[in-house]
């Protein structure tokens, strides 16, 4: 199981850790919603759950549960900026298609 994270999203993640002033990490999640059905959710962690598995990497933690970790290993978190709109950008080799507004997936 992999997940891998620009340095521009690990400074993203450690800035908004510190800006909230105590967090373990980022949980990277899915939910079902959207057009494609499936949807990234992204929320401060303060303790571990027993299923989650915990990556770090460039000095940041991103934890994921276990259900969403089928979907998103290999997973790729990067934090662009276009204009004035800024957001993680979420590379994911396990998925098949996007809607068309780029807010939900299928696998």
């Amino acid at each position: 199981m992999s997940v891998t994270m620009t340095p521009a999203a690990s400074d993203r993640v450690k800035s908004f850790i510190e800006n909230r002033g105590k967090g373990l990490g980022l949980r990277l999640g899915i939910k079902t919603t959207g057009c494609s059905g499936l949807a990234y959710v992204l929320e401060f962690v303060d303790e571990l759950n027993e299923d989650d598995t915990l990556f770090s990497i460039n000095d940041c933690n991103i934890i994921i549960d276990g259900k969403s970790l089928v979907y998103l290993d290999g997973i790729e978190l990067d934090f662009i900026k276009e204009g004035l709109n800024e957001g993680f950008k979420f590379t994911n080799p396990n998925a098949k298609g996007e809607c068309g507004c780029g807010e939900s997936f299928n696998v």
